[in-house]
């Protein structure tokens, strides 16, 4: 994404933190040397990601407007998408939407693999609302 891009991103980032928040679980699984994170953006919601450093996998399921690069848009079904690093992108559920992002990794802790993805670990939704953890132990 082009700094433009991203300085769009923030700006809606920063009207939206101006509203009251709605809470979003985070799901985590850690299993095989793999890290899952699965979010459901209810409808109607919109958030902001936060910068991600990492190329990742991202899993799309529902109905949802988002940014991509310079471009706005539509996702309706199931996507699996390669997804860059150097992203920060912006969601609008239309309909209940249930994202995944996928990436190997060697960390063994949830708070260890957000630091390794975003250097924005503390505006993300688990570091304040309610996670489901899942770690197998399994490599």
């Amino acid at each position: 994404m082009s700094r433009r891009a991203i300085a769009r991103v923030r700006a809606f980032e920063a009207r939206s933190l101006e509203r009251e928040q709605v809470p979003i679980t985070t799901h985590h699984l850690i299993h095989a040397g793999m890290y899952a994170r699965t979010i459901t953006i209810p409808a109607g919601v919109a958030l902001t990601g936060a910068l991600i450093r990492l190329a990742t996998t991202l899993i799309v399921s529902g109905d949802v407007i988002v940014t991509i690069g310079e471009h706005v848009r539509r996702l309706t079904g199931y996507h699996v998408l390669p997804a860059s690093a150097g992203r920060k992108q912006a969601f609008l559920a239309l309909a209940d939407t249930h994202m995944t992002m996928l990436f190997p990794t060697a960390s063994k802790d949830v708070a260890g693999i957000e630091d390794e993805f975003t250097e924005e670990a503390g505006l993300l939704f688990s570091r304040q609302r309610e996670n489901v953890v899942n770690i197998t132990g399994e490599s």
